[in-house]
Formats: structure tokens, C-alpha cells, sequence
């Protein structure tokens, strides 16, 4: 059976662009233009030539080699032609294959916002698209609240549309720009739409303001409209536009319209989604988000021992789709919810070997949920799970024991008058039973005690050369000054390899320590330290 075309158009680096907290440098649009025409988008929107420098000088030149890169832009303002009308001449300067043009749809802001007849914005619309068309771009409209629009003047909007298409539009794209249209609207009007312009025609651009941006969109494609937009990760104004990060897997993966539709993204690319995903969250520098469908650290993530053990029987009875599918994988959480089924997947997970009748693994099962009780996250920091996990079962050598630390912050005027702030640390280790004591001043007391402990181990040292910390969270457990802290830290190293270790004390510098201590023994077990003298002597039976 022949499938039908849908296309995917992304309009992250013009409409995201306009996230609160979000803006895009040359270099940034370059490579998420390339991350996109790897993906498989058919459309790349790039922002309004003309409009900045980043975004003219970002359509000097051609973007992506297979998606049509796209110039945006509006239509000719009042008052002037098509030729005389600088910013869509820009446009159409632009090196771009393809142009957007936004449009009014809804009467109202046609007379009130811009001032003119509805008369006169249909042949704003038609003059824009035929100069497009003459300039050899592909060509589409953005009708702007055209649910809005229908739903005051129904005829209209409908006119706007076919004034797009009848003067050589390929695309009619009806925008549901303030978020508020319902499911059950979208298929409505979208049906009622493609009654007067050919579905294939028809687009569709919906924005998250109800949470229900992806919902709109799958609701337009079943009524007829073959163009989806939308962004990734959901990025957009205000709650964001429709998330191409959830609509592509549903797409692909769901028999309604995998069987259905086909787009231009690959298995290959679907299963490259997630690393995507978080690629362009770190561009951004922000948190990518752990529940996000599909592409979420926790999209396939399990709590409940009684689920945990159905997964492992048939991963089937708790997934929706394969993890794999989409780039991402399957997690069992230890916790104090979970039961022996999850310990012993995470075991295995994290490379640590165990039967389950070992007498040992139920020992660990009651450790585990005795320290969640006292404010532990395993789930949330493998590398301090492995080492607990490793240290129940007699597998992690003692490369050193910290015999104590010193942390003084004292708030000084410097030898210049300014008033400064200053943390100085001193610990104290054993390597092979020879005391080391290290001191170092740091920009907090954190700072000074990772400084200080990692300053000399001796004949470690090689093996941290490379260590670094790159995230430091803190949650309070409960309330008051005396409250219970849990400190989070992650940690890299030259390989790009990463891992999160977990300390929790009522103290928080004290917590800070146990993390610390907890990322550098995992570094050394990592990268295959010798283990120390100590060690060796128990092994050997001395």
C-alpha cells in the first residue's frame, strides 16, 4: 500500500529562537542547521534575513544539503508593491530555497492591527506569494491565528487561505498561534479547510500554550493537513511550539501513522533522537528534561519493584515502544520503591556480576533502601550506586582513606581595600599507609575541598589528571537550619565519559566531601588504578 507524504518543517531557529532565556550566536544556528538536516526535517526555517546581522549574515550562504532552508519574513506592508517593499526584497535576496510569509487570518487583527481592509490584505497575500513564485522560491504562507480567525469570521480565514494557494503558494499554514484551540477544534476546522484547499497543501502550526501542541498537530494530520511545524524539544514562545522531538517518534512508531504516512527521517536517524535531543539542550546550556516523551532520561525509567519484574519477563507490559527505537534506554531504578528485580537489572547495568540467591544481593537490597530513607538518590547517581554496590560484594579496592578536612571561609578586605571572600581547605589522606596532607584556596569551600583532595594522591594522581566537575545541585530535605542535605555532583574526564555521585549529612559541606570522595574513587576504578598496598596485603592473606 502506498503511504501518503508528510513533511516536517522546523522552525527552531526562527520560532524558538524566541524562547524566554534563548539566543542563538552564528555558530549556534549553523550547527543546529546541520543537526536538523541530518535528522531528516523537509524544512529548515532560519530566522528573518534583515530583521538582525546574525540572522542576514546566516543566509549568506546555503545551510543544510537536503532540507529546503527556509528565509521567513511577512508580507509586502501597506502602502507599497511588492518591489518597493525593502524587507521582502531581503527575503528574497536571501540564500534560501524556500520563503514563509506570515499573513493576518483573523479579521479582527487585520482592521485593528494593521489598520486596512480585509480586501486589501487578501492582495497583500497574493502579491507576496506571486513575487516569491517570480524570485524562483518555494513558497508559503503562515496564516497567523487562523483558528482565531475562523472561529469570528470562518469565510475569511477560509479566503486567506486560498488566496495563498491560488496565487502559487505551495503552502496554506494554519497557525494556532495563541495555543487555545482544542483537539476536538483543530479537526474541525482543519476538515472544513481541506474541503476548499487540498490537504497536500495544507499545513499546520500549533503552539503548547494548553499543553496540547502535539495533540493539535496529529488531530490537523488525520483531518487533512500534510505539513507539520514545529521545534526542537518544544522550544517557542511563551510554553513553546509543537515538540518535533515527540511528534517524529509517534510518526514513525505508531501504527495509525506509521502504516499510514511516511516522512523523510530515517530508522537511523529516529534511533540517533535522544542524543540529539540532549545535544541541543547543551547548546543551549540548560537541563535537558528528564520526562520528556521518548527522548526523557526517565521516558523509560521504572520505580515499582511488581513493574520492574513484568519488564524484565516482556519489556512490552511497561514500554509503549522500545527504548532502543528512539536512541534511549531502559532503567530500573534502585530505590526504596523498587524490589530485587531492579537491583539486580542495575547490577548488571553498571557491569557488577550477582546471583540472585546470593545472600549478599538481599544485604544490599535492605543497605540500599535503609540509606534512601535517610535521603539517598541512587537513582539519580550511578557511579555512588556502583561503588555501594561494588563494596557489599567485596570489589572495590581502598586506593586511599581521607583521615580528616578543614574548611575556613574567612571575609576579608584584600591588600587593595576590596572586600573579599576566601575558602581555604586542608585534607589529610592515607596512600600505601603514607599520610598526605594537601591545602588550597578556592572560590568557595566546595571549590578548596576538590582543589585540596585532588591536589596530590600520591601515585594516583596520573589517573585524575583528566577529572572534572561540571554540575553541582543541592536539594534540602526537610526544614530548618538543621535541615538534612543531599548534594548531587557530576563529574567528566577526558573521554567525555560522565558519572553523578550522591553524599548526603546534615552538613552540607560534609555531604559535599562524601560526593567528592565518591567521583575521584570512581575515576580510579574506572580507568583501572592499581589497588593499594592495603588492598593487595587483605587479598594476599597478610
Amino acid at each position: 500500500m502506498t503511504r501518503e507524504r508528510l513533511y516536517l518543517f522546523d522552525t527552531t531557529l526562527r520560532d524558538g529562537a524566541q524562547t524566554a532565556g534563548v539566543d542563538f550566536t552564528l555558530q549556534d544556528k549553523i550547527l543546529v542547521a546541520r543537526l536538523l538536516d541530518g535528522l531528516g526535517v523537509d524544512y529548515v526555517e532560519g530566522g528573518f534575513p534583515g530583521a538582525n546581522p546574525t540572522d542576514t549574515e546566516f543566509f549568506s550562504a546555503p545551510r543544510t544539503a537536503r532540507a529546503r532552508f527556509t528565509a521567513f519574513g511577512m508580507t509586502r506592508r501597506a502602502g507599497r508593491s511588492a518591489s518597493n517593499d525593502p524587507g521582502l526584497q531581503g527575503v528574497l535576496r536571501a540564500e534560501a530555497q524556500a520563503c514563509c510569509f506570515v499573513a493576518k487570518s483573523w479579521d479582527f487583527h487585520v482592521v485593528e492591527a494593521l489598520g486596512i481592509s480585509l480586501e486589501e490584505n487578501l492582495e497583500q497575500i497574493r502579491e507576496t506569494v506571486e513575487a516569491s513564485v517570480a524570485a524562483g522560491r518555494e513558497t508559503m504562507i503562515d496564516c497567523e491565528h487562523f483558528f482565531d480567525g475562523f472561529k469570528a469570521n470562518p469565510s475569511y480565514a477560509l479566503a486567506c487561505l486560498e488566496a495563498a494557494i491560488n496565487a502559487g503558494a505551495r503552502w496554506a499554514v494554519m497557525c494556532d498561534t495563541n495555543g487555545g484551540t482544542t483537539v476536538e477544534e483543530v479537526a474541525t476546522i482543519v476538515a472544513q479547510a481541506a474541503s476548499v484547499v487540498p490537504g497536500e497543501r495544507l499545513g499546520i502550526h500549533a503552539h503548547d500554550d494548553m499543553g496540547l501542541g502535539v495533540a493539535n498537530s496529529l488531530a490537523a494530520v488525520r483531518a487533512g493537513a500534510r505539513q507539520i511545524q514545529g521545534t526542537l524539544n518544544g522550544l517557542g514562545e511563551r510554553c513553546g511550539n509543537a515538540n518535533l522531538t515527540t511528534l517524529i517518534p509517534t510518526l514513525k512508531l505508531k501504527p495509525e501513522f506509521a502504516e499510514r504516512f511516511e516522512i523523510a527521517v530515517s530508522d537511523e536517524a529516529l534511533a540517533s533522537l535522544s542524543q540529539l535531543s540532549r545535544s541541543f539542550d547543551e547548546l543551549l546550556n540548560r537541563p535537558a528534561n528528564r520526562y520528556a516523551p521518548y527522548v526523557g532520561v526517565n521516558a523509560f525509567a521504572t520505580k515499582a519493584g511488581i513493574h520492574a519484574s513484568a519488564i524484565l519477563k516482556n519489556p512490552r507490559t511497561y514500554e509503549h515502544v522500545p527504548p532502543e527505537s528512539v536512541g534511549n534506554r531502559r532503567r530500573l531504578l534502585v530505590s526504596d520503591q523498587g524490589g530485587k528485580s531492579n537491583l539486580l537489572a542495575e547490577l548488571a547495568r553498571v557491569g557488577v556480576e550477582a546471583d540472585r540467591g546470593d545472600p549478599r544481593v538481599d544485604a544490599l537490597l535492605a543497605l540500599v533502601k535503609e540509606r534512601e530513607a535517610q535521603g539517598y538518590a541512587y537513582e539519580g547517581a550511578d557511579a555512588s550506586f556502583a561503588l555501594l554496590a561494588r563494596r557489599a560484594l567485596g570489589r572495590v579496592p581502598d586506593y586511599f582513606s581521607v583521615e580528616s578536612f578543614r574548611v575556613m571561609v574567612e571575609r576579608r578586605h584584600n591588600a587593595v581595600g576590596e572586600l573579599v571572600t576566601v575558602s581555604e581547605a586542608v585534607v589529610k589522606v592515607v596512600v600505601d599507609g603514607e599520610p598526605l596532607i594537601t591545602a588550597a584556596e578556592g572560590i568557595g569551600p566546595v571549590n578548596a575541598l576538590d582543589l585540596a583532595l585532588r591536589k596530590d594522591l600520591g601515585r594516583y594522581q596520573p589517573f585524575i589528571t583528566d577529572l572534572k566537575l561540571t554540575d553541582y545541585k543541592v536539594r534540602i530535605l526537610n526544614g530548618g537550619t538543621e535541615a538534612i542535605t543531599r548534594v548531587l555532583i557530576e563529574s567528566t574526564d577526558g573521554k567525555g565519559e560522565s558519572w553523578t555521585t550522591v553524599g548526603v549529612s546534615p552538613n552540607i559541606i560534609d555531604a559535599s566531601f562524601e560526593a567528592l570522595v565518591d567521583s575521584v574513587t570512581y575515576k580510579l576504578f574506572r580507568a583501572g588504578a592499581p589497588a593499594g598496598a592495603s588492598s593487595l596485603a587483605e587479598a594476599c592473606g597478610a
